[in-house]
């Protein structure tokens, strides 16, 4: 191993943390930078689902028709800021590009590629990590009314047919059977049982990060204040507090906040923070082994850090507006329509940030403009089903393997 820390990471969400294990356990010596501990971030709050079956684009037609309903309801699963809605124009205008049938099927390909790899990727680092037990076994419900909301859906389900991701479709009383906890009113479900849920996606990520420092890695907690820039890339990082890190590579892996950082490299990048909410139950009086989701209703209840996380929602208003908790509030409703007995005690809200790009598709691969630069990011909502595949194909990249997948559809420059 090089004596010098001469990779640097930044962000220690799931993703960082990924890339910077495998790199550290490759044999590189590598620095993982975050303003905050790890998993602090988006990453402490998310829906701890291994959502391989969720990949498709959401500027797909099923999206677009339910878009103005969304947005005009006050209550709606969509809401943007109308201070905000200016600076959002050349991001819709990207979003609106990225709905042409073709480009559609090209997006939908290039999620698949990723969900396919998952479960190898993630069990592998589950099991060298120790870590399995943090993998539950059930999978997830999405749940209907009747046959019209099925059919709302069925857009969905006929790309995971394309693809062949598994599905069963269930009726009523199937229904109960699973989950006891659910509404007879609700007439119809579609059973995924690879979309598995993590015990705890915070507590994954500061393991994963003490088995990085197990193998040498170290973490620096600071605000990066800038970059020193030479003839063969970046040099070194400027933190707000005068400290300086010398790099030679970086990865740009701080989520959301990424294209502030690209922008700082004067390569910008099409990142907006989609803003989701949660309230985390303690005492919900029900107990439940499936997650579920219910489309009509755009949420999803998790069993997970130790009680019920109820989540969901998109609120664009960028990454400085203070949270709107009242956002975290109409889930919990919504669950209770869909969990009668559910009980709102011992509750917790938070909001957080999810990177999220117009087309849906992570960026991952080398910078177009810094050539020991590489970027790992916008993996909107799927940041914990795709980490150890992400922190995979980054480790192949930046130590000059072959990946196991065509990278041109992640490159940063596509757009």
């Amino acid at each position: 191993m090089n004596s010098d820390r001469n990779l640097v990471v930044i962000g220690a969400g799931v993703i960082g943390v990924a890339i910077a294990y495998e790199l550290q356990r490759r044999g590189l010596a590598v620095t993982l930078v975050d303003r905050d501990a790890p998993g602090r971030g988006a990453s402490y709050g998310n829906m701890a689902s291994i959502a391989v079956t969720e990949f498709m684009p959401a500027s797909r037609p099923g999206i677009w028709a339910q878009m103005p309903k969304w947005l005009l309801a006050p209550e709606g699963p969509v809401r943007i800021r109308p201070g905000y809605m200016p600076k959002l124009v050349p991001w819709f205008l990207r979003f609106l590009a990225a709905s042409r049938p073709s480009k559609l099927r090209d997006l939908e390909a290039a999620g698949a590629v990723l969900c396919r790899r998952v479960y190898e990727d993630l069990d592998a680092l589950l099991k060298e990590t120790g870590l399995t037990h943090m993998l539950t076994a059930e999978g997830c419900l999405s749940l209907y009314t009747d046959e019209a909301e099925f059919r709302a859906d069925r857009e969905h389900i006929a790309i995971l047919e394309r693809f062949g991701f598994r599905h069963d479709i269930l009726g009523g009383n199937a229904i109960r059977d699973l989950e006891p906890a659910v509404t007879t009113k609700i007439g119809k479900a579609v059973l995924f049982p690879d979309n598995r849920s993590i015990t705890d996606p915070y507590k994954l990520v500061t393991a994963l990060s003490e088995k990085f420092e197990a193998l040498g890695g170290k973490i620096v907690r600071g605000n990066i204040a800038g970059f020193e820039q030479g003839e063969n890339g970046v040099e070194a990082l400027r933190l707000a507090d005068g400290r300086r890190l010398a790099a030679e590579k970086v990865v740009l892996a701080a989520g959301a906040f990424t294209a502030r950082l690209s922008a700082m490299l004067k390569e910008p990048i099409p990142l907006e923070t989609e803003r989701g909410y949660h309230t985390q139950i303690m005492a919900p009086h029900i107990s439940m082994r499936h997650s579920i989701i219910w489309p009509a209703r755009a949420f999803m209840v998790t069993p997970t850090a130790g009680g019920i996380r109820v989540g969901g929602t998109v609120e664009m208003a960028g990454l400085d507006a203070p949270p709107d908790y009242r956002r975290a509030k109409v889930l919990v409703k919504r669950a209770k329509e869909a969990l009668p007995e559910l009980r709102a005690e011992q509750t917790s809200e938070w909001m957080g940030h999810r990177p999220a790009l117009p087309d849906t598709v992570p960026v991952m691969g080398r910078s177009a403009k810094r050539r020991n630069v590489w970027y790992a990011t916008g993996h909107g909502h799927l940041g914990l089903t795709y980490a150890a595949t992400t922190g995979r194909l980054m480790a192949d990249l930046i130590t000059g393997v072959e990946p196991p997948v065509d990278m041109k559809p992640y490159r940063v420059d596509r757009f």
